[in-house]
């Protein structure tokens, strides 16, 4: 086999690690977070919480957890903006990693998207904890629909970017280490 043919392998870089490792350790300690969350209400925790848009909705889900409960869902909204920022910081720089050796111009159109697709998603993810935050006591209408709008919109950026990467990342000619 060539080698020298194949580019040679790059190393992920301290930043890259840095956000991965600490996006996983938020995501983790949010997953343990929202386990007291749970309940036949609110199935899926804090989610069924976000996508409450109605106060209806969103007032049968507090009535549903402890009140011990209540104050794990607000410091997860607490953890998750530093989530947002690890893991869109880590996303942005695996599409960057991804794009790198695609010149062309499809492709460097697709990263720019696929970049605006996350930017996105990290700030409706902002908008939609600062909408939760202001929505426990008690619930509104208007701040629940803003939570729904703006957890779907997360949910739509972080999908449709996540495609975008796997498309950049089939559309290499070149893979990223050399064939052993």
């Amino acid at each position: 086999m060539d080698h020298a043919r194949h580019t040679p392998k790059r190393p992920l870089g301290l930043a890259m690690v840095a956000s991965l490792v600490i996006s996983a350790a938020l995501f983790i300690a949010l997953l343990v977070m929202n386990q007291p969350l749970k309940t036949a209400i609110a199935p899926q925790g804090m989610i069924s919480f976000q996508l409450a848009g109605t106060a209806q909705q969103a007032q049968a889900i507090l009535a549903s957890w402890r009140p011990d409960s209540v104050s794990v869902a607000r410091a997860s909204l607490w953890v998750d903006f530093a989530f947002i920022a690890a893991y869109l910081a880590m996303l942005l720089q695996l599409t960057r990693r991804f794009s790198l050796d695609r010149p062309g111009v499809r492709e460097r159109i697709i990263a720019k998207w696929v970049r605006m697709l996350f930017i996105v998603a990290g700030t409706s993810d902002v908008i939609e904890n600062i909408a939760l935050l202001n929505n426990f006591n008690p619930p509104d209408n208007s701040l629940s629909m803003v939570a729904s709008i703006f957890s779907l919109l997360k949910f739509t950026g972080l999908l449709l970017g996540l495609a975008g990467l796997i498309i950049i990342r089939a559309a290499r000619r070149q893979p990223l280490t050399p064939a052993s």
